[in-house]
């Protein structure tokens, strides 16, 4: 009995190292919760998802004017009011109109391509930051919710260019085929809008302070994106600009994408405003800002929600 009782102790086994315990897991086909996936696999996800994506803007969208006597109506009468304003201050007592054919066509397409871009960017902006109870309860890929935005806001464009089309035609501007181009302009201009969304959901996500600055940022952008007025008759009268100017302001996305549906639906808008090289640049853009701000956004996908 006392030899038992004077044995020592076997020596206390020593813990598992944390390479041990990595392979353990990987062999039972655990992974780290929240870790990023790969960007093959964050592809697939976001498109097994595309239901919840499109149903999600489309209620969205029909939530956005729910409250509103008028209801869905607003979705064209805010941009239309915007125009009539824009008219007014740079078409009448600002004199831009002069010497631009289809002035109100002219302008009322600006008004909507440019309300495009800049609505799908602030949604944007808001759309981590403004999520935050779905992103921490749900498990999804971030991505679906800038994306979901940018959706919606095509969806709403696609009720003002029903007006659009009236408005061309009360005006005088002859159905063509060129009207049939407006249909890959969109389509490059949404990528290119679904990306900057992208960026400014993950800036926005960890610094939502960015939401209170982007309208100062974006109406800058409106008002050098010859929105009211055309770059090119503005640079013939301002001679004395620096000779990077001019290129600068035609190669700014949001004056690419005004300049492609203006050529598309206004005829007389063909011939001398739009350069060969517009398209390419709109595709450039589209990839650049589609590609690169998916990618961006996929970076930090394990970081939304946290903090």
């Amino acid at each position: 009995m006392s030899q038992v009782l004077d044995t020592p102790p076997p020596p206390p086994t020593a813990p598992p190292a944390d390479d041990d315990l990595s392979a353990l897991a990987a062999r039972h086909g655990l992974t780290v919760s929240g870790a990023r996936p790969t960007l093959p696999d964050y592809v697939r996800q976001l498109w097994a998802r595309r239901h919840f994506i499109t149903a999600f803007s489309t209620a969205k969208l029909t939530a956005q004017y729910s409250q509103a006597k008028l209801g869905q109506v607003w979705q064209v009468m805010t941009p239309l009011l915007n125009a009539a304003v824009y008219y007014f201050i740079f078409g009448v007592l600002l004199g831009t109109k002069r010497n631009v054919p289809d002035y109100v066509p002219f302008l009322v397409t600006g008004v909507f391509i440019w309300t495009f871009t800049q609505s799908s960017i602030m949604a944007g902006t808001r759309a981590i930051s403004g999520n935050l109870g779905l992103v921490r309860a749900l498990h999804f890929p971030r991505a679906a919710l800038p994306i979901s935005f940018a959706l919606q806001q095509l969806q709403q464009l696609l009720f003002s260019m029903a007006a659009l089309v009236v408005i061309l035609l009360c005006f005088g501007v002859p159905v063509a085929a060129s009207w049939l181009l407006a249909v890959p302009a969109l389509v490059l201009q949404s990528v290119f809008n679904a990306g900057v969304s992208m960026i400014m959901a993950r800036m926005g996500a960890k610094t939502p302070d960015i939401a209170q600055l982007m309208p100062f940022v974006l109406r800058t952008w409106m008002y050098v994106s010859g929105v009211m007025w055309s770059i090119d008759k503005l640079a013939k009268g301002h001679h004395d600009w620096p000779s990077w100017v001019v290129p600068v302001l035609q190669a700014n996305p949001a004056a690419i994408y005004i300049d492609l549906m203006r050529y598309s639906l206004i005829d007389s808008f063909h011939a001398s405003q739009l350069p060969h090289h517009v398209w390419a640049i709109a595709v450039g853009w589209a990839l650049v800002a589609g590609v690169g701000g998916f990618i961006y956004f996929w970076k930090a996908e394990e970081t939304y929600g946290r903090g």
